[in-house]
């Protein structure tokens, strides 16, 4: 069996109650303007997630072309999402903050000011060591914006796609046998407890926590590697013991940040390896399942907070979708990279505000 490869964050799943509307967001703000899919269907397979009924959704996977991962917008059509039942807070249980890369911080900065988006605090270091700054988004989602140089190519946006997301534990040991040990984020960047600077502004920041910062060694490789580019997991733990799960109470596609999904290759071995590690699929669509005009093969494990984590192993997407033309992956070497100029296609469908 040939041994599991992650190349990237493939997409965040986040749920909304108006999709078009936080679409329009997101292309003007985050250059989220290229859709990869654009589907409508019950999700089926999730019903132990969405209250054992399978609940019909739309959604839209939409990416920035200058790299990184996507989002995958996602909304309930015949229920009203329902909202956290009290503010989430830094530590709390769950993905709580979506990383952005930045090409130029300073502009990124002063033009969101400019645009009086919800800044949260200054331009500050990361513990990691480039700088950064946060922002709420129109809907109440909380993302880090982050110093990058790591792009596919190059277009108007101050921003690219996603570069990591942020996950509240209870105990971090545990949590470090899945990200560090099974998903292979196994360069440690730091790994400190106190009250951290650049955490203060935002909501229960002003506390003691271990925090964990994890990149991957080797640089991601094979499929889409190159366009979603280099990820950085950071788990905190609150040392007050006061984390609540974020999603306790409410179904997956309620509001907020519902899964991060990982864009993986052989799959099979990923199956076998998180189970001998005690994380097994909860969720196996076992064959090539269609997400509209894109289709592949997905599974989801949970972490030990029950925060849910996606794999999709693409096998067809659409790369000139208005003439009927699709990428194979199965007929094709993945583990290896795809052309940049077969990727760049997928700019034809980007979508103008």
């Amino acid at each position: 069996m040939k041994d599991k490869k992650i190349c990237g964050i493939q997409q965040i799943g986040i749920g909304y109650s108006d999709i078009k509307l936080s679409w329009r967001w997101y292309r003007k703000y985050f250059g989220m303007d290229v859709p990869v899919f654009e589907d409508t269907a019950d999700a089926t397979l999730m019903q132990q997630y969405t209250g054992n009924k399978a609940h019909s959704r739309y959604a839209i996977l939409a990416m920035n072309m200058q790299g990184g991962g996507g989002f995958e917008l996602w909304q309930f059509l015949e229920r009203t999402p329902e909202k956290p039942i009290q503010e989430i807070k830094i530590g709390d249980f769950g993905i709580f903050i979506v990383k952005i890369k930045s090409r130029d911080i300073q502009k990124t900065y002063q033009y969101f000011k400019e645009e009086l988006l919800d800044i949260q605090g200054k331009i500050t270091k990361s513990p990691a060591g480039y700088l950064h700054f946060y922002l709420k988004d129109a809907f109440g989602n909380l993302f880090e914006i982050i110093e990058n140089n790591d792009w596919f190519c190059k277009n108007n946006s101050l921003t690219g796609g996603v570069a990591g997301v942020v996950i509240g534990v209870s105990q971090m040991e545990k949590s470090l046998k899945l990200y560090q040990k099974v998903l292979g984020f196994d360069h440690l960047v730091i790994d400190k407890i106190k009250e951290f600077e650049d955490l203060a502004p935002l909501n229960g920041g002003q506390t003691e926590i271990r925090r964990v910062i994890l990149q991957q060694k080797n640089k991601p490789s094979g499929g889409f590697s190159a366009l979603l580019g280099n990820v950085e997991i950071e788990l905190i733990e609150r040392k007050d013991q006061t984390g609540v799960k974020i999603y306790q109470d409410r179904f997956w596609g309620d509001t907020g940040f519902i899964h991060v999904c990982f864009d993986v290759i052989h799959m099979n071995s990923f199956k076998q390896q998180c189970a001998n590690a005690g994380f097994p699929f909860s969720v196996d669509s076992q064959n090539s399942f269609d997400m509209g005009k894109a289709a592949g093969h997905f599974s989801y494990i949970e972490d030990p907070d029950g925060t849910l984590i996606e794999f999709v192993e693409t096998h067809k997407v659409p790369i000139m979708k208005k003439w009927g033309v699709y990428l194979n992956m199965k007929s094709r070497n993945c583990d290896k990279d795809l052309p940049k100029w077969m990727i760049k296609l997928m700019g034809l469908t980007r979508v103008k505000n």
